[in-house]
């Protein structure tokens, strides 16, 4: 039996032994329930649990010490906490790593700076995206990873803050507003790894310094005013894996020496000012090569383009001669020469037996020349194929219509001749199809009306001819229709319901009235009708289009009266010698000036007939409004409210808000404040007299699937617990069987979009769009840089920038993104991010929502502001628009809006300062847009 009980003993002390290697020591438990207390009680942590299950916190594997410790986003200030937190940090001797990115800190405390902080000294110090001004600190210790990245330092000189830390591996001080000189003692480290220097407002020449960290793997000094060459030596750096030197004002030759670093995985050095040719080499072992938008020449090296690692090429905006080389690698996936000035034809690309991976091939405005090769259909992969703008003559080759993935094809401005290929029809995903300005002939297949994802088809300025076929009606994707400048004629007897930006019938052969089916149009923008032989009278319905901007008759043979449209609608008529303005004055007979008897007499009792009928028929309008009214609301019903919930806890809003009122309020359309693609705002007065704005999603479409109402639910507690002045934040919902009714404090200028291209608009001053435009950046750079993953924002546009004042912008629809799925749309894939005209280029081939997309539509609303003009104005793009006149220097004032009042040089100045952020926004590549946080700070530094 004693044998037993010694086994039982030594038993229950191993068990001991071996639970009390799996705790904490108690003193430390006490440190973290103090640095939880003196932290204002973090909601994550609990104290009667060990402190190794807590959020944020790591420990060792047999939980008896604490390494890690992230106190992310928890709001943390200088003054809003107890004071004693840091000495607490420091209190965990075996902490080796300290995370107190995404707070408020305009300081960093004194004590993490110092060999003393743990055992001795932090390993690694993470105080990003926080608000650090003022002086730099001087580090000490054992400090490996060093990140500052996202602060605002301003005019700080960097001398030998660094030059303590011996043993640093990554220094990253990006997006910190420095604006001195490239500091060039960065660290005694030979160790160092990682540099990241990039978004500030650096100057001078890259330093010689920087080529003697021997073990750099990342060297990233983009974005910047950086100027004069790179430094021969930079190919000592024989371990580097990623150069980035991308938009500074470098120049001068590309060094050979770096093809001779083998470990070069990508460089970057577009937009900047290099010259010379591309040394020879240099994709050796590159995946990823950028110099595009420099002024490169020369030819471009037979062997760049075969090397079997590579993946991405973009050569384009140089002045590259010769050809295209023929041999190409089959891990290549986008190759962009477009903009320079190659020439010769379009190589056969040869990859042997091996697949290839080519997905965007770009070869847009050069001098290329010959036919289309028909082994292109060969490119299985291709999404985007873009041979515009060359010399290309021959026939489309009917081996295009094998590129089933894809979705743009751009062939326009060349020498193409010929039908169009019914194996068009075959891309069952194109998105847009551009065959304008060739010399194509023959009727318009009817099969091109399979195409049922097409948005935006351009045939304009070539030689077709024959009738639109009828199977058009049926392109319920389709948004703009170009076919002017052709030989087309006879009945128009269906068009695309759909459409939007344009509808161009321009100069051809229709005659006859206007066709009845235009008028079903409700969406259309622009509408271009002249120079045809359209005759009749003016049809009445066109002046129900409520959407349009632009209509242009002129040149046909229309007679009567034109209605009336909206003051901002621009009507042509020119060339109708018998078409009349209503208004017009002239439209008054010219026999009125004689006043015999006679005439007076005759017009008299045509006014007192004319008096009669209209009493009568106003009398019958009103007795059929009233009867219509009265019939909506009897059997008006109100929606079956499933859930209703506050989010907000701001007492004010919580007594006011009255969920019965606000559903009386959705049913009835006379509340409508603007409609945006996806959600229909709605005024709502509450029994107080508060007004609330009140918005409908329609689950109709099958995109809005999140799940169930539950994770909906979730979401909307998410969005509630947002904190910033230039986003419209949830204060309640309710939940419907069919629709989400979301609540959100009353803006009373209603949308941007109404407030600029309304009666208003000529109102706003430059001081109002700029703070405008500061508004809109600081909430979009908050929620892309958004504690727990970036929010995204599918539509983007001055609909769903809403007005609490001319200073104070508010965007809305932030909810988006959480409900839709794209996949599951009934309606058309590729226009559900955004509205037209602000949806960046790449989405058509993507289908991806992005925050350089986000980026793109912000620069729209930037260009809208600058120029009072619409996303879509005179049937273009603004965003195309504006790039094309930025590019004559001397034309930049045209851009701007005249009507902005008090138009100083200096206001002018602020103006093309700004154009110049709005245009690095709509870049064409997503690559070169600078990101949000950027894109604020370059707008804050405007003013200074």
């Amino acid at each position: 039996m004693s044998r037993y009980l010694f086994y039982f003993l030594l038993l229950s002390l191993f068990v001991l032994k071996y639970v009390s290697c799996d705790e904490l020591p108690s003193s430390l438990v006490t440190t973290m329930n103090n640095l939880n207390q003196a932290l204002g009680n973090h909601t994550e942590w609990n104290s009667s649990t060990n402190p190794c299950s807590w959020s944020g916190v790591s420990c060792t594997r047999n939980n008896t010490s604490i390494t890690k410790l992230s106190l992310w986003s928890l709001s943390i200030s200088n003054e809003n906490v107890n004071n004693s937190w840091p000495s607490l940090v420091c209190d965990i001797q075996t902490l080796e790593s300290l995370d107190i990115s995404n707070n408020r800190l305009t300081l960093i405390p004194q004590p993490f700076l110092l060999t003393t902080c743990g055992a001795g000294g932090l390993k690694t110090l993470n105080v990003s995206n926080n608000g650090l001004t003022g002086s730099l600190p001087t580090f000490q210790g054992p400090l490996e990873v060093l990140d500052l990245s996202h602060n605002s330092f301003g005019n700080v000189v960097i001398d030998s803050q660094f030059d303590r830390l011996n043993e640093l591996r990554s220094l990253n001080i990006s997006n910190s507003g420095f604006n001195s000189s490239i500091p060039t003692k960065l660290s005694n480290s030979t160790r160092l790894q990682e540099l990241q220097l990039s978004s500030n407002f650096f100057e001078g020449r890259i330093p010689d310094q920087f080529t003697k960290y021997s073990n750099l793997t990342l060297l990233d000094l983009s974005v910047n005013r950086l100027s004069g060459t790179i430094p021969s030596g930079i190919g000592e750096l024989s371990k580097l894996q990623f150069l980035l030197l991308s938009l500074n004002r470098l120049t001068g030759e590309i060094p050979q020496t770096i093809s001779a670093i083998t470990t070069l995985e990508r460089f970057a050095a577009n937009q900047n000012a290099f010259t010379g040719g591309i040394p020879p080499g240099i994709t050796s072992n590159l995946k990823n090569l950028d110099l595009s938008y420099n002024e490169l020449n020369g030819s471009i090296p037979s062997d760049l383009l075969s090397q079997q690692n590579l993946l991405t090429v973009d050569l384009s905006f140089n002045m590259l001669q010769g050809s295209i080389p023929s041999n190409i690698s089959a891990t290549l996936v986008r190759l962009r020469l477009g903009s320079n000035r190659l020439t010769g034809g379009i190589p056969s690309f040869s990859f042997g037996n091996v697949s290839p991976s080519l997905t965007y091939l770009e070869v847009d405005n050069n001098g290329i020349s010959g036919m289309i090769p028909p082994e292109l259909g060969l490119l299985k992969n291709l999404a985007l194929l873009d041979l515009s703008h060359n010399d290309l003559s021959s026939s489309v080759p009917r081996e295009l219509g094998e590129l089933n993935r894809l979705q743009v094809l751009q062939l326009q401005h060349n020498k193409l001749y010929g039908e169009i290929p019914n194996e068009i029809s075959r891309l069952q995903i194109l998105v847009k199809l551009n065959m304008s300005e060739n010399s194509m002939n023959g009727s318009i297949p009817s099969s091109l009306s399979m195409l049922s994802t097409l948005t935006n088809l351009d045939l304009h300025a070539n030689k077709l001819s024959g009738e639109i076929p009828s199977s058009f009606g049926s392109m319920d994707s389709l948004l703009e229709l170009q076919l002017g400048n052709n030989q087309l004629g006879g009945t128009i007897r269906s068009l695309p319901t759909k459409l939007q930006i344009a509808l161009n019938l321009s100069h051809n052969n229709f005659e006859g009235p206007i066709p009845n089916v235009i008028s079903n149009l409700r969406s259309l923008e622009v509408l271009d009708l002249s120079n045809n032989r359209f005759s009749g009278d003016f049809p009445v319905l066109l002046g129900q289009i409520r959407s349009l901007t632009e209509i242009d008759v002129s040149n046909n043979m229309l007679t009567g009266s034109v209605p009336q449209f909206g003051q901002n609608v621009i009507v042509l008529i020119g060339g109708n010698s018998n078409l009349q303005r209503t208004s017009d004055p002239s439209s008054t007979p010219a026999g009125k000036n004689k006043k015999s008897v006679s005439v007076a007499i005759i017009v008299a009792s045509t006014a007192a007939v004319v008096a009669l009928v209209i009493v009568v028929f106003v009398a019958l309008i009103v007795s059929r409004r009233i009867h219509k009214v009265n019939d909506e609301e009897t059997h008006s019903t109100k929606p079956e409210v499933i859930k209703s919930n506050l989010l907000t806890l701001n007492v004010i809003h919580r007594t006011n808000l009255d969920f019965t009122k606000a559903m009386e309020a959705v049913s009835h359309t006379s509340n409508v404040i603007v409609k945006t693609r996806f959600s229909t705002y709605y005024k709502a007065i509450m029994p107080s007299g508060m007004s609330y704005i009140v918005k409908k999603l329609d689950w109709s479409d099958k995109m809005f699937q999140l799940g169930t109402h539950d994770l909906f639910e979730t979401e909307l507690e998410i969005l509630g617990r947002l904190r910033n002045s230039s986003v419209m934040i949830p204060l309640a919902y309710i939940l419907t069987s069919d629709s989400a009714y979301l609540f959100y404090e009353f803006t009373d200028k209603g949308s941007l979009f109404d407030v600029l291209h309304g009666s208003m608009g000529s109102g706003l001053d430059w001081t109002n769009r700029y703070s405008i435009a500061l508004g809109v950046a600081n909430g979009l750079a908050f929620l892309h840089g958004y504690t727990s993953g970036p929010i995204t924002l599918l539509d983007l546009s001055s609909k769903v920038v809403m007005l609490k004042s001319f200073n104070e912008p508010q965007i809305g629809d932030i909810e988006l993104s959480k409900l839709i799925d794209p996949s599951k749309s009934t309606g058309n894939l590729s226009a559900v991010a955004g509205s037209v005209g602000y949806v960046a280029p790449e989405y058509a081939y993507t289908m991806r929502v992005t925050m350089a997309g986000n980026v793109y539509s912000f620069g729209v609303i930037l260009l809208e502001l600058l120029t009072g003009k619409a996303a879509v104005s005179e049937g273009s793009e603004l965003a195309k628009w504006v790039s094309s006149k930025s590019k004559q220097n001397d034309n930049l004032d045209q851009i701007l809006d005249s009507t902005v009042s008090r138009m100083s040089p200096a206001t002018r100045d602020q103006m093309l300062a700004v154009l110049k952020v709005a245009l690095a926004c709509v870049s064409e590549s997503p690559e070169a847009r600078p990101k949000m946080r950027s894109v604020l700070r370059m707008l804050l530094n405007v003013r200074n």
